[in-house]
């Protein structure tokens, strides 16, 4: 059997070294070869380094995925592999209740609140920053940003009145969406004006109202080079002139997530 093997990979490498002599294509199960290496018909190639036994990457059920690397080698380690961690990076950052419960320093029952965006009698449109969450991207790559966020609303302003429910039969729309702070140094106009992870959700309120904390999420995607970046993060609330809408974003548990595609 051994035999046997080491015929064939002679075989493999004098025909190979044939090829890059003379310049010709070799085919195997083809005697009209279209590349330098032409294997046709239902022929396998085994690479024993790739086996589940040989790599550890390869769990033996999911099939994975043959990277090349700069020299041409072919290797089922991934570009942003950590020796380290011995794992695929694939989330930059996870952050659980990303967004502070109290960012406003206020004393208790006003100390979870996250951001209070205030909507007052006159204005149909607020707009508020959030919070802003810094992360480095190792490579140029496309980004997954997925978050969510708590939210509470309350027909009197929040950073002096406790909450109060909202029973004057009108509708309400609540926003999030983030930015994307390209080099970490301040989001400029430019970056501001490419609004990311968009998402509104619209509330009704009916006589006697309803206290609580509601929840919204959502999703963007986009490329970016290599370094450090920052999401910004928004709020929004609309409603009629003739009442009053104040919300806190981020007063209970949010999650955000960034994961990385190579």
């Amino acid at each position: 059997m051994k035999h046997n093997y080491f015929k064939k990979i002679l075989l493999l490498v004098i025909l190979l070294n044939y090829c890059v002599v003379n310049a010709q294509d070799v085919g195997i199960g083809t005697e009209t070869p279209e590349e330098t290496l032409h294997i046709a018909g239902p022929n396998t190639i085994r690479v024993e380094s790739f086996s589940t036994a040989n790599n550890p990457l390869n769990n033996g059920v999911d099939l994975a995925p043959v990277y090349v690397d700069y020299r041409g080698n072919l290797t089922l380690t991934p570009p942003s592999y950590n020796l380290g961690m011995g794992l695929p990076i694939n989330f930059l950052i996870d952050v659980p209740n990303f967004v502070p419960d109290n960012l406003l320093m206020l004393a208790p029952p006003y100390d979870k609140l996250g951001r209070v965006v205030s909507n007052p009698a006159g204005v149909t449109y607020a707009e508020q920053f959030i919070y802003s969450v810094p992360f480095t991207a190792p490579q140029n790559c496309t980004i997954e940003v997925k978050y969510g966020l708590t939210f509470l609303m309350s027909s009197l302003d929040l950073t002096t009145n406790p909450p109060e429910s909202i029973s004057d039969l009108k509708t309400r729309v609540i926003q999030t969406f983030f930015c994307i702070d390209i080099n970490n140094d301040g989001l400029s106009p430019a970056e501001y004006a490419v609004k990311y992870g968009f998402n509104g959700q619209s509330y009704g309120s009916d006589a006697g109202g309803a206290l609580g904390y509601s929840y919204m999420n959502s999703q963007g995607f986009a490329s970016l080079p290599p370094g450090t970046h920052s999401l910004y993060f928004f709020g929004v609330v609309l409603d009629n002139p003739n009442v009053e809408t104040y919300v806190g974003f981020g007063g209970a548990s949010d999650y955000l997530k960034v994961r990385v595609y190579n």
